[in-house]
């Protein structure tokens, strides 16, 4: 079970990291695709919601959840990364 929800976590914080570390390394001269990346999801209304917001909440929640039934370092670093991508989102619109 807990391999399942690790995997599960994994998948839904995935656009996130990506999103993530595009903005990260999108003025590297080598960083293109970076700059792509940001600007698809600069395009489109839906991914801020979908893929910054209410995947990253999902898997937080069930992260949290399920470290109350068991520990595993690797649902806590998922859980944690949720997060502090939540917070970066939320630190941004309030700025905007």
């Amino acid at each position: 079970m807990k391999r399942s929800i690790a995997a599960l976590d994994l998948l839904l914080i995935l656009p996130a990291s990506i999103f993530m570390l595009s903005l990260a390394v999108r003025h590297l001269p080598f960083a293109r695709d970076a700059q792509r990346i940001v600007m698809w999801y600069a395009g489109r209304g839906w991914t801020l919601w979908v893929l910054l917001i209410a995947l990253p909440l999902v898997v937080l929640v069930s992260g949290g959840l399920a470290l109350l039934r068991e520990r595993s370092r690797l649902l806590a670093a998922e859980t944690a990364t949720a997060g502090v991508f939540l917070a970066i989102v939320a630190v941004h619109m309030m700025m905007n």
